[in-house]
């Protein structure tokens, strides 16, 4: 015992001098003379991860004649991996005569950790087809990490069977990476059920639990699980946290995201800047702003992720001041940050603000980073800089898939010729990329736009080629597209029963658009015949079409299959049948399906419902709505102001008009829509304030459209202003001589009132000398 002892002091103080002057290495002599002190010199070389000690190490246990055994050859292997020589432990590991489960699972999970999974899936497999090991509780679970990563679920279900046939499908290390691969692949109850038959389950267990019912979107059980950790005493620790605050963002759970909050105080989680990061992200998502700038500005630590959470929580007006707060606290920014500035950029049309961005990628060398150039792309085709964006794409030193797709999108955005072109060039080129079923969709959706469908049929004929023709997005574009360009034989013809429910909705979508309800209705029922299940957004396209045919009874049909499958609490199935009952006259029910859906607190719930008033003349339940909306902190839209405009004007609310035009530019920063400047020229015109409409539309930032001068000429009739309704009419055959019709008809109108008939025939003699015809009346109310 004292020589060993004298021995490991012996090795020690020389692998010290070692480290500090290698000559002395040579000049040393340790007494490798057993397994004992060989397996100590190993483990001093991995803690040192001195090259030239484990290279002599290596040299010695060779020379004493150690090379052959097993015992040995592991801890050589092991030092290996930990000095980063992943490849020399693989040489050694191959050399070595004889091999027990350790060699395997050693070497296995050296692969593991660089990356190499097809590796260690290789390894594997000849481990149990040459040595017929029984592997054992980490080489499971390693493996099973392997199979995650490349997505390989079959090989993951082969390796539950291992578990299950030796006995270790309840082990705790091995049923976690089981949990985890169900969770990771949507299977669910599959985990529930190992979940339930494990033994001893240790926190690992109940957090991959967690994380799984989160990541597969069943939130509400996610929160159950962790409510019953605390009532059973489980101790929590950050990542328990982190997948309840997940389920908390998901479900709008502000009470309980609250009550994890005040869980990570008691434990004295503060510090950790993971978990804060989630918080902010909960609080956020959970409509309580004020407190997630609270915790951001209170944090004594903040990271890069914390800087990218927030950036991406604010308005486009924080931006600037955030992103230079940033700068000052020494934090450089990474792609993420790059890729939310230029999204939001994007997506706020500053294209100024996105060229100082972009030049600070530019000297910090991210920007030709995949993520922060399709971002780029997508920032500048969004801001009408298609060429700014071609020009960043074809400086791209090498250009992936998602590159040419961001900037087909792009194009397909407003030029849709070029869209076609360039997914041409990319189907001709001789690079090896190939288009997904993004890439497809997005050409058919050009040649559709355009009426090419010459070339869209080409690309059809390219996708079947491309075996994509079964795809799911990719046979929705094509049902979608040859429909909304009136082939609806081909649209048939190529529509099958068993097409996903994508497609079925792509067909029914497009059939509303085209304006064929009868037979979207006869695909919807075709689709219940089927035993299929429709999802949320059928019921949103079948409920436009009853909402455009005003059928309350096929409204109330529809909404009892709605309710029978739970979509009832879907935002926008909710829209879409309050804006049914509402044009099917049955405010009632309408109002009821708002107070039971409002808790939402989506604006184009609000919007719906405060039209669906307007239009039955109710106008102070609208403008309640409105003021609810307001309480509720939802900033409304322009679709918001066209629909509580269009309530004002019902009953001449001419100062509440007023007010709320104002406050489109005075409280919400936003520059009104041609539509709200529409109602309010028409609130104006309809209660006499003429010279006022006149000055609005004449003043406008648009060039004037034929309704916005109808509804003018239209006020003037009424209240007897016969000359500004001449100069009107004038206005509408001057600029916009193909509304030449209604604009004479209207004229002669306005003669036929002040008695002037011999006028009034000039200018209908007028028409028939000119052939101009007036569209013949109809009627949809059936009776």
């Amino acid at each position: 015992m004292r020589g060993l002892l004298s021995l490991k002091r012996h090795v020690s103080i020389s692998a010290i001098q070692a480290s500090c002057n290698p000559q002395r290495l040579y000049n040393s002599r340790f007494c490798l003379k057993n397994v004992s002190t060989v397996t100590y010199a190993l483990s001093l070389a991995e803690s040192l991860r001195s090259n030239i000690l484990r290279t002599e190490i290596h040299s010695c246990k060779i020379k004493h004649g150690f090379s052959n055994d097993i015992y040995s050859q592991n801890n050589t292997v092991k030092m290996y991996m930990k000095c980063g020589m992943f490849s020399d432990a693989r040489q050694l590991f191959d050399e070595m005569p004889e091999r027990n489960l350790v060699s395997w699972t050693l070497i296995i999970s050296g692969a593991n950790k660089i990356g190499e999974y097809a590796m260690a899936m290789g390894l594997f497999i000849e481990m149990m087809r040459t040595e017929y090991f029984m592997p054992n509780d980490f080489a499971l679970s390693s493996i099973m990490k392997s199979g995650i990563s490349m997505g390989a679920v079959e090989f993951c279900l082969c390796i539950h069977c291992i578990s299950v046939k030796i006995g270790l499908e309840n082990n705790v290390f091995v049923g976690s990476s089981i949990l985890h691969m169900y969770s990771k692949y949507g299977a669910i109850e599959a985990a529930e059920r190992l979940f339930e038959s494990l033994n001893d389950s240790d926190l690992g267990s109940w957090n991959t639990m967690v994380g799984g019912y989160a990541q597969c979107g069943h939130s509400f059980e996610a929160i159950n699980l962790v409510s019953s950790m605390h009532s059973k005493g489980v101790p929590m620790d950050e990542f328990t946290f982190i997948h309840a605050l997940n389920a908390c963002s998901t479900t709008s759970n502000l009470d309980f995201g609250s009550q994890i909050h005040g869980q990570i105080v008691r434990k004295g989680f503060e510090a950790m800047v993971t978990l804060m990061n989630s918080l902010i992200d909960m609080y956020y998502k959970t409509n309580a702003k004020d407190h997630a700038w609270k915790l951001f500005e209170t944090m004594e630590n903040k990271d890069i992720a914390t800087w990218n959470t927030i950036l991406a929580l604010s308005s486009i007006e924080q931006v600037g001041p955030l992103f230079t707060d940033l700068m000052i606290m020494g934090l450089q920014p990474n792609r993420i940050t790059f890729s939310i500035l230029f999204r939001m950029c994007g997506d706020a049309h500053v294209v100024n603000l996105g060229l100082q961005f972009f030049g600070l990628a530019f000297r910090i060398g991210l920007h030709n980073d995949p993520n922060v150039s399709n971002c780029l792309i997508g920032m500048f085709c969004r801001c009408g800089a298609k060429e700014t964006a071609r020009l960043i794409f074809n400086s791209l030193p090498s250009k992936d898939l998602q590159n040419w797709n961001e900037m087909i999108h792009g194009y397909n955005l407003s030029c849709d010729l070029e869209a076609i072109k360039l997914f041409m060039n990319l189907w001709g080129s001789s690079s090896t990329i190939e288009p997904n079923e993004y890439t497809f969709s997005c050409a058919l959706e050009a040649c559709f736009k355009t009426e090419n469908i010459q070339t869209g049929r080409q690309v059809h004929g390219i996708i079947i080629k491309s075996g994509f023709a079964s795809n799911g997005h990719v046979s929705s574009s094509l049902v979608h597209g040859y429909a909304k360009s009136g082939f609806l034989t081909d649209s048939y013809a190529f529509f099958d029963d068993k097409m996903d429910i994508v497609t079925w909705g792509g067909l029914i979508s497009a059939l509303v658009d085209q304006g064929y309800t009868k037979e979207a209705i006869e695909v919807f029922n075709r689709l219940k015949d089927d035993s299929k299940k429709p999802d949320e957004f059928i019921f949103v396209s079948v409920l436009n079409a009853c909402a455009t045919i005003a059928s309350l009874n096929l409204t109330k049909s529809v909404h009892s299959q709605v309710f029978r499958i739970g979509l009832d609490k879907d935002e926008y199935v909710a829209s879409a049948l309050i804006d049914s009952y509402g044009k099917s006259g049955d405010i009632t029910s309408a109002t009821i399906g708002f107070h039971e859906s409002w808790r939402f607190a989506d604006v184009a719930l609000f919007n719906t419902m405060i039209m669906a008033n307007a239009n039955h003349g109710l106008v102070t339940e609208a403008i309640e709505v409105y003021e609810r909306m307001k309480s509720m902190n939802l900033k409304p839209s322009q679709s918001t102001f066209v629909s509580v405009l269009s309530a004002c004007s019902h009953v001449g609310l001419v100062d509440v008009g007023r007010m709320l035009f104002r406050s489109i530019v005075m409280d919400y920063k936003m520059d009104p829509s041609p539509d709200n400047y529409g109602c309010f020229v028409d609130l104006l015109s309809r209660n006499g304030y003429l010279e006022e409409a006149k000055r609005v539309i004449e003043g406008m930032p648009y060039q004037s459209w034929p309704g916005i001068w109808r509804s003018f000429v239209n006020g003037c009739r009424i209240h007897g202003e016969k000359e500004l309704g001449k100069m009107g009419v004038k206005k509408l055959l001057e600029l916009f001589p193909e509304e030449n019709a209604e604009g004479y008809v209207m004229l002669s109108n306005i003669y036929c009132e002040e008695g002037k008939w011999e006028d009034s025939w000039k200018v209908r003699k007028e028409m028939i000398d000119k052939d101009i015809r007036k569209d013949v009346g109809s009627s949809w109310v059936s009776v």
